[in-house]
């Protein structure tokens, strides 16, 4: 389906599309989803009530996600900040985050795994997205 979609609609600008698409949308994606994500991190917790779809360890699954959303969404808005820039500011603001909830008292605490899930997040979203950006931009 892939090929019968790049037959009719040539790579080149297909790839102008997208790209235009994503830099015009990313700079506004990002500042206003880590300011959200910033509030709910560091927001007081609550009681968790059980419901169905709870399973244990749901909060990792949770942190992995928003973390592989903050990920491609800062390689989206900022292509070309190498590996390890990209690691230090968001690793650092998902270990940032965490000691925050510990120090503030909110009824939130630091945890070890949740660090990790975040991590793990991030390295997921740079893979994809390098897997993306090769595919679209380095196929000519």
């Amino acid at each position: 389906m892939l090929q019968t979609f790049l037959h009719y609609y040539p790579q080149k600008n297909t790839r102008k599309s997208l790209d235009k698409i994503l830099k015009k949308y990313s700079k506004i994606i990002l500042p206003i989803y880590w300011a959200f994500l910033t509030y709910m991190l560091l927001r007081p917790g609550v009681e968790n009530k059980e419901y169905f779809f709870m399973f244990p360890h749901l909060d990792k699954l949770i942190h992995f996600s928003i973390f592989f959303v903050l990920g491609l969404a800062f390689r989206l808005r900022f292509p070309k900040v190498p590996l390890l820039q990209f690691l230090l500011i968001l690793v650092g603001y998902g270990l940032l985050t965490e000691i925050l909830q510990d120090t503030m008292k909110f009824g939130r605490s630091l945890e070890v795994l949740d660090a990790v899930a975040d991590t793990l997040g991030l390295a997921c979203s740079y893979y994809i997205y390098k897997k993306y950006q090769d595919y679209f931009f380095l196929a000519d």
